[in-house]
């Protein structure tokens, strides 16, 4: 009688405590969250997009910061250690490594990014480096990313020599997030 109260005990205090971690976990870029039209549909677009304002900016913060392999602090940064960081300082899940972060979210054309989409780059479809949208207009896709060479830096990829052919393709993590 003992051992099934405490048994029934345990299970609801394990239980209570799942539902507590929950409602302060970490939002996942990977889930996706139904849509519908409503009313509050473009408040859902207003949060998004002052979302998308404030991780840029944020980002913005670390330009001139050293390359730093495996770099995931403002001590140094890889390419997808800074979208790591950025991300995760806006409780957005994002796995390690550009090849991981490559499968996240839904794909997009280069016209189509937004502040806060991911770019991919590569060779014969590998991936390999990842940058982070600040603006898109008709000069260009401007990215944020930490390059070996530069460190953290902002650049027009579509006036890049050297990062220009080598875009994969874009993919918007942000799309689902409320």
């Amino acid at each position: 009688m003992y051992l099934k109260k405490g048994l029934k005990s345990l299970v609801l205090l394990a239980g209570l405590v799942l539902l507590i971690s929950a409602c302060g976990a970490p939002r996942s870029a990977r889930t996706s969250h139904r849509t519908t039209k409503s009313p509050s549909s473009s408040h859902s677009v207003d949060k998004t997009s002052k979302l998308r304002k404030s991780m840029t900016s944020y980002a913005g913060k670390f330009k001139g910061t050293k390359y730093h392999y495996g770099g995931t602090t403002p001590k140094g940064f890889d390419c997808s250690g800074l979208t790591y960081y950025v991300f995760s300082k806006f409780e957005i899940d994002l796995p390690r490594g550009s090849y991981n972060q490559a499968k996240v979210g839904k794909r997009i054309s280069l016209k189509q990014t937004k502040p806060g989409d991911l770019v991919f780059f590569g060779k014969r479809g590998k991936v390999n480096h990842v940058a982070m949208v600040v603006s898109n207009s008709s000069s260009g896709v401007e990215v944020i990313h930490s390059t070996s060479s530069r460190g953290v830096i902002i650049e027009n990829i579509n006036k890049s020599s050297y990062w220009k052919p080598r875009i994969l393709f874009a993919r918007n993590v942000l799309k689902n997030i409320q």
